[in-house]
Protein backbone atom coordinates (compact mmCIF):
# COMPACT_ATOMS: atom_id res chain seq x y z
CA UNK A 1 0.00 0.00 0.00
CA UNK A 2 1.55 3.19 -1.13
CA UNK A 3 1.44 6.22 1.01
CA UNK A 4 0.46 9.48 -0.58
CA UNK A 5 2.24 12.54 0.61
CA UNK A 6 0.33 15.73 0.25
CA UNK A 7 2.21 18.36 -1.65
CA UNK A 8 2.59 21.58 0.21
CA UNK A 9 0.05 24.13 -0.94
CA UNK A 10 1.63 26.91 -2.88
CA UNK A 11 0.82 30.15 -1.27
CA UNK A 12 0.70 33.16 -3.47
CA UNK A 13 2.72 35.92 -1.98
CA UNK A 14 0.84 39.18 -1.98
CA UNK A 15 2.77 41.97 -3.56
CA UNK A 16 3.71 44.76 -1.29
CA UNK A 17 2.56 48.25 -2.06
CA UNK A 18 5.87 49.44 -3.59
CA UNK A 19 5.94 46.35 -5.87
CA UNK A 20 2.57 47.06 -7.40
CA UNK A 21 2.64 48.76 -10.75
CA UNK A 22 0.55 51.89 -10.96
CA UNK A 23 -1.46 52.48 -14.07
CA UNK A 24 -0.99 56.22 -13.74
CA UNK A 25 2.73 56.57 -13.13
CA UNK A 26 5.87 54.54 -12.56
CA UNK A 27 6.68 53.79 -8.94
CA UNK A 28 9.68 55.91 -7.88
CA UNK A 29 12.93 54.11 -7.24
CA UNK A 30 15.29 54.63 -4.30
CA UNK A 31 17.01 57.65 -5.86
CA UNK A 32 13.70 59.26 -6.81
CA UNK A 33 12.32 58.71 -3.30
CA UNK A 34 15.45 60.24 -1.82
CA UNK A 35 15.17 63.22 -4.16
CA UNK A 36 11.49 63.69 -3.27
CA UNK A 37 12.32 63.55 0.44
CA UNK A 38 15.05 66.17 0.05
CA UNK A 39 12.74 68.45 -1.95
CA UNK A 40 10.01 68.07 0.66
CA UNK A 41 12.38 69.05 3.45
CA UNK A 42 13.64 72.04 1.43
CA UNK A 43 10.09 73.25 0.74
CA UNK A 44 9.12 72.93 4.39
CA UNK A 45 12.22 74.86 5.47
CA UNK A 46 11.54 77.61 2.93
CA UNK A 47 7.94 77.85 4.12
CA UNK A 48 9.06 78.11 7.75
CA UNK A 49 11.60 80.77 6.77
CA UNK A 50 8.89 82.75 4.97
CA UNK A 51 6.66 82.58 8.05
CA UNK A 52 9.56 83.69 10.25
CA UNK A 53 10.35 86.65 7.99
CA UNK A 54 6.68 87.67 7.88
CA UNK A 55 6.32 87.51 11.66
CA UNK A 56 9.57 89.43 12.12
CA UNK A 57 8.48 92.20 9.74
CA UNK A 58 5.10 92.45 11.43
CA UNK A 59 6.81 92.75 14.79
CA UNK A 60 9.15 95.47 13.48
CA UNK A 61 6.11 97.46 12.33
CA UNK A 62 4.42 96.94 15.72
CA UNK A 63 1.64 94.96 14.07
CA UNK A 64 1.85 92.21 16.70
CA UNK A 65 1.02 94.51 19.59
CA UNK A 66 -1.72 93.11 21.77
CA UNK A 67 -3.78 96.31 21.44
CA UNK A 68 -4.29 95.62 17.72
CA UNK A 69 -5.48 92.04 18.25
CA UNK A 70 -7.56 92.35 21.42
CA UNK A 71 -10.63 93.68 19.52
CA UNK A 72 -11.06 90.18 18.09
CA UNK A 73 -11.45 88.84 21.62
CA UNK A 74 -14.46 91.08 22.25
CA UNK A 75 -17.91 89.70 21.68
CA UNK A 76 -19.42 92.99 20.54
CA UNK A 77 -16.90 93.24 17.68
CA UNK A 78 -17.99 89.85 16.36
CA UNK A 79 -21.70 90.39 16.96
CA UNK A 80 -21.93 93.93 15.59
CA UNK A 81 -19.28 93.92 12.83
CA UNK A 82 -17.84 90.60 11.70
CA UNK A 83 -20.87 88.28 11.95
CA UNK A 84 -23.25 90.69 10.10
CA UNK A 85 -20.66 90.94 7.31
CA UNK A 86 -20.31 87.15 7.26
CA UNK A 87 -24.10 86.80 7.10
CA UNK A 88 -24.29 89.19 4.13
CA UNK A 89 -21.49 87.29 2.37
CA UNK A 90 -23.18 83.93 2.85
CA UNK A 91 -26.57 85.37 1.89
CA UNK A 92 -25.28 86.81 -1.37
CA UNK A 93 -23.43 83.58 -2.17
CA UNK A 94 -26.47 81.41 -1.38
CA UNK A 95 -28.91 83.49 -3.44
CA UNK A 96 -26.48 83.72 -6.36
CA UNK A 97 -25.81 79.97 -6.25
CA UNK A 98 -29.53 79.11 -6.18
CA UNK A 99 -30.02 81.17 -9.35
CA UNK A 100 -26.71 80.47 -11.10
CA UNK A 101 -27.02 76.68 -11.01
CA UNK A 102 -30.41 76.56 -12.85
CA UNK A 103 -29.08 79.28 -15.16
CA UNK A 104 -26.11 77.08 -15.99
CA UNK A 105 -28.23 74.00 -16.63
CA UNK A 106 -30.68 75.85 -18.87
CA UNK A 107 -28.04 77.53 -21.01
CA UNK A 108 -25.69 74.53 -20.95
CA UNK A 109 -28.42 72.25 -22.29
CA UNK A 110 -29.50 75.01 -24.66
CA UNK A 111 -26.04 75.04 -26.23
CA UNK A 112 -26.50 71.35 -27.10
CA UNK A 113 -29.85 71.88 -28.81
CA UNK A 114 -30.31 70.74 -32.40
CA UNK A 115 -32.28 73.92 -33.10
CA UNK A 116 -30.11 76.87 -34.13
CA UNK A 117 -32.63 79.38 -32.77
CA UNK A 118 -31.96 77.97 -29.30
CA UNK A 119 -28.31 76.98 -29.63
CA UNK A 120 -26.99 80.26 -31.08
CA UNK A 121 -28.60 82.69 -28.58
CA UNK A 122 -27.63 80.44 -25.66
CA UNK A 123 -24.04 80.35 -26.87
CA UNK A 124 -23.99 84.12 -27.36
CA UNK A 125 -25.24 84.75 -23.82
CA UNK A 126 -22.72 82.36 -22.28
CA UNK A 127 -19.73 83.64 -24.24
CA UNK A 128 -20.68 87.30 -23.65
CA UNK A 129 -20.97 87.10 -19.87
CA UNK A 130 -17.92 84.83 -19.56
CA UNK A 131 -15.83 87.45 -21.37
CA UNK A 132 -16.72 90.37 -19.08
CA UNK A 133 -14.71 90.70 -15.84
CA UNK A 134 -16.96 90.23 -12.84
CA UNK A 135 -15.81 93.47 -11.22
CA UNK A 136 -16.89 95.49 -14.27
CA UNK A 137 -20.20 93.61 -14.37
CA UNK A 138 -21.01 94.42 -10.74
CA UNK A 139 -20.05 98.07 -11.29
CA UNK A 140 -22.16 98.28 -14.46
CA UNK A 141 -25.22 96.75 -12.79
CA UNK A 142 -24.92 99.05 -9.77
CA UNK A 143 -24.55 102.34 -11.62
CA UNK A 144 -25.83 101.50 -15.08
CA UNK A 145 -29.18 100.28 -13.77
CA UNK A 146 -29.98 103.64 -12.21
CA UNK A 147 -28.35 105.84 -14.87
CA UNK A 148 -29.79 104.06 -17.92
CA UNK A 149 -33.02 102.45 -16.73
CA UNK A 150 -33.81 104.58 -13.69
CA UNK A 151 -33.86 101.56 -11.38
CA UNK A 152 -32.95 101.56 -7.72
CA UNK A 153 -30.18 98.97 -7.46
CA UNK A 154 -28.88 98.06 -4.02
CA UNK A 155 -25.33 96.74 -3.53
CA UNK A 156 -26.77 93.33 -2.67
CA UNK A 157 -28.70 93.20 -5.96
CA UNK A 158 -25.66 94.34 -7.94
CA UNK A 159 -23.40 91.69 -6.39
CA UNK A 160 -25.93 88.88 -6.83
CA UNK A 161 -26.70 89.86 -10.44
CA UNK A 162 -23.04 89.95 -11.38
CA UNK A 163 -22.34 86.63 -9.67
CA UNK A 164 -25.30 84.96 -11.38
CA UNK A 165 -24.43 86.18 -14.87
CA UNK A 166 -20.72 85.34 -14.69
CA UNK A 167 -20.75 82.12 -12.67
CA UNK A 168 -23.94 80.92 -14.37
CA UNK A 169 -22.16 81.22 -17.72
CA UNK A 170 -19.18 79.25 -16.42
CA UNK A 171 -21.53 76.62 -14.99
CA UNK A 172 -23.22 76.37 -18.38
CA UNK A 173 -19.91 75.29 -19.90
CA UNK A 174 -19.43 72.79 -17.08
CA UNK A 175 -22.87 71.34 -17.73
CA UNK A 176 -22.20 71.12 -21.44
CA UNK A 177 -18.85 69.39 -20.83
CA UNK A 178 -20.44 66.98 -18.37
CA UNK A 179 -23.13 65.92 -20.81
CA UNK A 180 -20.64 65.58 -23.66
CA UNK A 181 -18.45 63.36 -21.44
CA UNK A 182 -21.10 60.61 -21.61
CA UNK A 183 -20.16 58.12 -24.37
CA UNK A 184 -22.17 58.76 -27.53
CA UNK A 185 -23.18 55.11 -27.72
CA UNK A 186 -25.51 55.50 -24.76
CA UNK A 187 -27.62 58.18 -26.39
CA UNK A 188 -27.58 56.29 -29.70
CA UNK A 189 -28.78 53.14 -27.95
CA UNK A 190 -31.55 55.07 -26.19
CA UNK A 191 -32.70 56.59 -29.49
CA UNK A 192 -32.60 53.14 -31.10
CA UNK A 193 -35.12 51.75 -28.60
CA UNK A 194 -37.55 54.58 -29.32
CA UNK A 195 -36.81 57.24 -26.70
CA UNK A 196 -37.24 60.85 -27.73
CA UNK A 197 -34.36 63.31 -27.45
CA UNK A 198 -35.89 64.97 -24.41
CA UNK A 199 -36.25 61.61 -22.70
CA UNK A 200 -32.66 60.69 -23.55
CA UNK A 201 -31.45 63.93 -21.96
CA UNK A 202 -33.66 63.58 -18.88
CA UNK A 203 -33.33 59.83 -18.25
CA UNK A 204 -29.88 58.90 -19.61
CA UNK A 205 -27.51 61.83 -19.97
CA UNK A 206 -28.33 64.18 -17.08
CA UNK A 207 -28.28 61.56 -14.25
CA UNK A 208 -24.80 60.43 -15.30
CA UNK A 209 -23.61 63.90 -16.27
CA UNK A 210 -24.46 65.39 -12.87
CA UNK A 211 -22.12 62.89 -11.23
CA UNK A 212 -19.31 63.89 -13.58
CA UNK A 213 -20.06 67.60 -13.13
CA UNK A 214 -20.26 67.56 -9.34
CA UNK A 215 -16.58 68.31 -8.52
CA UNK A 216 -16.39 71.14 -11.06
CA UNK A 217 -19.75 72.61 -10.03
CA UNK A 218 -18.81 72.74 -6.35
CA UNK A 219 -15.37 74.16 -7.20
CA UNK A 220 -17.09 76.95 -9.11
CA UNK A 221 -19.44 77.59 -6.18
CA UNK A 222 -16.38 78.05 -3.98
CA UNK A 223 -15.14 80.63 -6.50
CA UNK A 224 -18.58 82.28 -6.34
CA UNK A 225 -18.32 82.53 -2.57
CA UNK A 226 -14.92 84.21 -2.78
CA UNK A 227 -16.09 86.53 -5.56
CA UNK A 228 -18.61 88.12 -3.19
CA UNK A 229 -15.62 90.09 -1.89
CA UNK A 230 -15.70 92.08 -5.14
CA UNK A 231 -18.81 93.79 -3.77
CA UNK A 232 -16.29 95.98 -1.94
CA UNK A 233 -16.25 98.20 -5.04
CA UNK A 234 -19.95 99.11 -4.53
CA UNK A 235 -19.74 99.33 -0.71
CA UNK A 236 -21.49 96.02 -0.16
CA UNK A 237 -21.44 95.38 3.60
CA UNK A 238 -19.88 91.95 3.44
CA UNK A 239 -17.13 90.21 5.37
CA UNK A 240 -14.34 91.97 3.48
CA UNK A 241 -15.95 95.37 4.02
CA UNK A 242 -16.14 94.67 7.75
CA UNK A 243 -12.51 93.56 7.89
CA UNK A 244 -10.85 96.05 5.55
CA UNK A 245 -12.96 99.15 6.09
CA UNK A 246 -15.08 99.19 9.24
CA UNK A 247 -12.72 97.50 11.71
CA UNK A 248 -9.59 99.52 10.73
CA UNK A 249 -11.56 102.76 10.93
CA UNK A 250 -12.49 101.95 14.54
CA UNK A 251 -9.32 100.28 15.83
CA UNK A 252 -6.60 101.31 13.34
CA UNK A 253 -5.56 97.67 12.80
CA UNK A 254 -5.87 97.02 9.08
CA UNK A 255 -3.25 94.25 8.86
CA UNK A 256 -4.52 92.19 11.83
CA UNK A 257 -8.10 92.69 10.60
CA UNK A 258 -7.28 91.49 7.09
CA UNK A 259 -5.42 88.46 8.49
CA UNK A 260 -8.37 87.46 10.67
CA UNK A 261 -10.86 87.93 7.82
CA UNK A 262 -8.64 85.85 5.52
CA UNK A 263 -8.63 83.05 8.11
CA UNK A 264 -12.44 83.19 8.24
CA UNK A 265 -12.59 82.89 4.43
CA UNK A 266 -10.20 79.94 4.53
CA UNK A 267 -12.30 78.14 7.15
CA UNK A 268 -15.48 78.67 5.13
CA UNK A 269 -13.88 77.38 1.94
CA UNK A 270 -12.47 74.34 3.76
CA UNK A 271 -15.95 73.53 5.06
CA UNK A 272 -17.48 73.92 1.61
CA UNK A 273 -14.70 71.78 0.10
CA UNK A 274 -15.27 69.04 2.68
CA UNK A 275 -19.01 69.04 1.98
CA UNK A 276 -18.28 68.91 -1.75
CA UNK A 277 -16.00 65.90 -1.34
CA UNK A 278 -18.62 64.09 0.74
CA UNK A 279 -21.38 64.79 -1.79
CA UNK A 280 -19.21 63.72 -4.72
CA UNK A 281 -18.28 60.42 -3.05
CA UNK A 282 -21.88 59.64 -2.12
CA UNK A 283 -23.03 60.53 -5.62
CA UNK A 284 -20.49 58.19 -7.20
CA UNK A 285 -21.45 55.35 -4.87
CA UNK A 286 -25.14 55.73 -5.65
CA UNK A 287 -24.77 56.23 -9.43
CA UNK A 288 -22.75 54.24 -11.87
CA UNK A 289 -21.45 56.31 -14.75
CA UNK A 290 -18.86 55.81 -17.43
CA UNK A 291 -18.17 59.54 -17.65
CA UNK A 292 -14.94 60.97 -16.28
CA UNK A 293 -15.12 63.88 -13.81
CA UNK A 294 -15.21 67.28 -15.48
CA UNK A 295 -12.15 69.39 -14.68
CA UNK A 296 -12.98 72.64 -12.88
CA UNK A 297 -12.04 75.90 -14.63
CA UNK A 298 -8.36 76.58 -13.97
CA UNK A 299 -7.54 72.96 -13.11
CA UNK A 300 -4.51 71.04 -14.34
CA UNK A 301 -5.13 67.52 -15.60
CA UNK A 302 -2.19 65.14 -15.89
CA UNK A 303 -1.99 63.69 -19.41
CA UNK A 304 -3.26 60.14 -19.57
CA UNK A 305 -4.64 60.18 -16.03
CA UNK A 306 -7.83 61.09 -14.32
CA UNK A 307 -6.15 63.06 -11.57
CA UNK A 308 -7.34 66.63 -11.36
CA UNK A 309 -5.62 69.30 -9.32
CA UNK A 310 -7.25 72.70 -8.96
CA UNK A 311 -5.01 75.70 -9.09
CA UNK A 312 -7.54 78.34 -8.17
Amino acid sequence: MSTLTAEPRKTRKRASVPDRVSVLYDAPGPRARMRNTVLTVVVVLVALLAVYVMVTKLDEKNQLNADLWTPFLRGDVWINLILPGLFNTLSAAAVAALIAVPFGFVFGIGRLSDHAWIRVPAGAVVEFFRAIPLLIMIFAVMYGGSAVFGLTVTPFMAVVTGLVLYNGSVLAEIVRAGILSIPRGQSEAALAIGLRKGQVMRMILLPQGVTAMMPAIVAQLVVLLKDTALGFIVSFEDLLNAGARVLPSNFNNIIPAVIVIAIVYIIINLIVGAIATLLERRSRRSRKTSAQPVAPPGAVVAPGSGDISAVD
